[in-house]
C-alpha cells in the first residue's frame, strides 16, 4: 500500500514536534520501596519532523506507549521509549511528558491513623538522536499556610488556608533523580503544615496549634523551598511556584521562581 505520509512534502517546513496527545494508559511508577504503583497516566508524544515529510506515523506512538505499560517506570524507561521512538519514527528529536496522580501514605501526626495522599506529579524527558536524555519530575503538593500578618495584628486566631505547592526538578546527567516521596517531604516541610486525608482530634488540634506556631507568607515558603532547592545534590535545574487559595480574599496569592543550580 502506498505510505502518504512518507511522500515528499514541498512546503519547506520542518515541525518541532508532532505526535499523539491526551492519550490515557495505565502505567506502573517505581516507588522509593523498591515497588511500583500503577497510574491513570496522561501522555503526550511527539517526535520532530524532517521538512521533506508530510506526516509521521500516529500509530506507532500507540505501539510503543502499549509496550511500556506493564514495566515499572523510570528514567531509564523513559530513556529508552524516547530512543525506541527515535529508531522507529526515524526522528532526530523525541519529546515524551506522563502526568499521572500519585498516592503517599500518611500518617497523622498523633493517632497515627494510616491514609493515603494524592499528590499530581509527571515526569518529561526529551532526547536528541546520540545524545542523554533531559529529565524533569513535576510534584505538586496540597499544604496549610496562616498568615503570619494576621496571627500579629488580632487578639486571637489568624486565617490560614490550603496552599499548593508544585516543583519541577532536572538532576545532572550522572546523578539519579530524587523520588516522588523524598520531594514531596521535603515539600511540605517548608509549609506551616502538612495536610493530611485522615485526622482524629487529637491530630486537629496538634495540627491547628503547629500551623500556628509556623507562620508563613507565600514569599515564605517560597524562599524556604528555593534554599531546600538548592541543597539537593546533583540539582542542576528547577522551579517552584506556591500558591495560596485564601480564606479572606477573593483571590490567590501566588509566588514563582526558577534557576539553573552552579
Amino acid at each position: 500500500m502506498k505510505d502518504i505520509q512518507k511522500t515528499t512534502d514541498m512546503r519547506g517546513i520542518a515541525i518541532q514536534r508532532v505526535g499523539v496527545k491526551d492519550v490515557r494508559l495505565p502505567f506502573r511508577i517505581k516507588t522509593l520501596s523498591g515497588g511500583e504503583q500503577q497510574v491513570l497516566a496522561t501522555i503526550q508524544f511527539t517526535v520532530a519532523l524532517p521538512q521533506e515529510y508530510k506526516g509521521t506515523h500516529m500509530s506507532r506512538f500507540i505501539e510503543i506507549l502499549s509496550r511500556w505499560q506493564d514495566q515499572p517506570l523510570a528514567e531509564p524507561e523513559m530513556e529508552a521509549i524516547l530512543e525506541e521512538a527515535l529508531e522507529k519514527l526515524e526522528a532526530e528529536s523525541a519529546d515524551l511528558h506522563i502526568a499521572f496522580t500519585y498516592f503517599v501514605e500518611k500518617c497523622a501526626p498523633v493517632s497515627g491513623m494510616k491514609s493515603v495522599l494524592d499528590l499530581d506529579c509527571f515526569f518529561h524527558g526529551t532526547k536528541e538522536r546520540g545524545e542523554a536524555m533531559q529529565f524533569r519530575l513535576g510534584v505538586s503538593v496540597p499544604a496549610t499556610s496562616l498568615c503570619p500578618c494576621s496571627k500579629e495584628i488580632s487578639a486571637y486566631g489568624a486565617h490560614n488556608q490550603r496552599s499548593r505547592l508544585a516543583v519541577a526538578a532536572e538532576f545532572n546527567a550522572e546523578t539519579p533523580c530524587i523520588y516522588i516521596e523524598n520531594l514531596a517531604k521535603l515539600m511540605e516541610e517548608e509549609a506551616s503544615s502538612p495536610v493530611y486525608p485522615l485526622l482524629k482530634r487529637t491530630d486537629e488540634k496538634y495540627v491547628t496549634e503547629y500551623a500556628y506556631d509556623h507562620p508563613k507568607f507565600v514569599e515564605d515558603i517560597l524562599r524556604d523551598l528555593v534554599l531546600r532547592m538548592r541543597g539537593i545534590e546533583g540539582m542542576r535545574w528547577f522551579s517552584v511556584d506556591c500558591e495560596n487559595f485564601e480564606s479572606i480574599h477573593n483571590h490567590n496569592a501566588f509566588a514563582a521562581h526558577e534557576e539553573f543550580v552552579k
